[in-house]
């Protein structure tokens, strides 16, 4: 699968800030990759980098399998890394027909983009009438005109209301359905959770996790416990080779695991151990607690 960007040992600082802190990743053609990580965190500084805006201390990057020049990789790029600024007292389509020119793109997209960001029948208002979410999703049409490769958003729902966040998510899931591939930058784990396939994690420049999503709670999980004599059920957890470390919590015992058990499994070792449950339940860490884990305890 040809690789739409790579990333290797990416370094930013500004004085004494270390933005982005020996950064490498690559993105396959096709993945909705999302960069996830509190406000501050790298993740504009990235793409300003990644988008030729921002000057790298030092570290590369390359488009397209090293194939194109940066400059000429970015003509096969939409983004969306700022504010949408559009005349106001400009239409919707002429709007996008001034950027068309500058683009050198014919206005036979414009129809098509606006369809797909649900503002064809609003192509004639003008701008200024426009609610917020009508103005990122015209954003989102603008950075589409080129057919790109690679649409990269920075924060495309802040500070929309909840019907506009959930309209641009929708769209974005449809433009990757399409084929394009998306990099997508928030600090919003729900964001990414729902849209992307891919995620990388960064706090303070540095990557904390790189993988697919679905793999991102790799941890076996683990068991809430409690019997009449705790001590005791401790030493015999201690015993087993698949618990690794145990707390308590309210008279309630953490058993983490380190391999694949089930709480019948468990149940019928203490059980044979002449240890009687009160309680016994097995978990698994949500994607959140594992993204709370990461970004406060590296």
């Amino acid at each position: 699968m040809e690789t739409i960007l790579s990333i290797k040992n990416l370094d930013k600082k500004y004085g004494k800030v270390h933005a982005v802190n020996n950064l490498s990743f690559d993105i396959k053609k096709g993945e909705v990759y999302g960069i996830l990580g509190p406000n501050g965190s790298g993740k504009s500084t990235t793409l300003g980098i990644i988008l030729n805006v921002v000057n790298r201390t030092s570290g590369d990057f390359n488009w397209f399998d090293g194939k194109l020049s940066t400059h000429e990789a970015l003509k096969k790029v939409g983004a969306i890394i700022e504010r949408p600024n559009f005349y106001p007292y400009m239409s919707a389509v002429q709007n996008l027909q001034l950027i068309c020119k500058i683009k050198g793109v014919s206005y036979d997209k414009i129809e098509e983009k606006l369809k797909v960001v649900n503002l064809f029948e609003r192509r004639n208002s003008k701008f200024k009438t426009y609610s917020l979410g009508m103005k990122q999703r015209l954003a989102i049409a603008s950075a589409l005109l080129n057919d790109p490769e690679i649409l990269i958003l920075d924060e495309p729902t802040n500070g929309l209301d909840p019907q506009g966040i959930h309209e641009i998510r929708q769209i974005i899931k449809e433009i990757a359905k399409n084929g394009t591939t998306i990099l997508l930058a928030s600090h919003l784990l729900d964001e990414v959770e729902k849209v992307c396939s891919h995620v990388l994690i960064i706090r303070n420049g540095v990557k904390l996790y790189s993988g697919r999503v679905d793999e991102m709670t790799t941890s076996n999980g683990y068991f809430e416990l409690e019997s009449e004599n705790n001590k005791e059920l401790i030493k015999h957890l201690e015993n087993h080779s698949s618990i690794g470390s145990i707390k308590e919590e309210n008279g309630i015992l953490i058993a983490n695991l380190t391999s694949e058990l089930s709480a019948s499994e468990i149940n019928q070792f203490l059980f044979n151990n002449n240890i009687t449950l009160s309680h016994l339940v097995k978990r698994k860490p949500s994607l959140e607690q594992q993204f709370l884990d990461l970004t406060n305890n590296n």
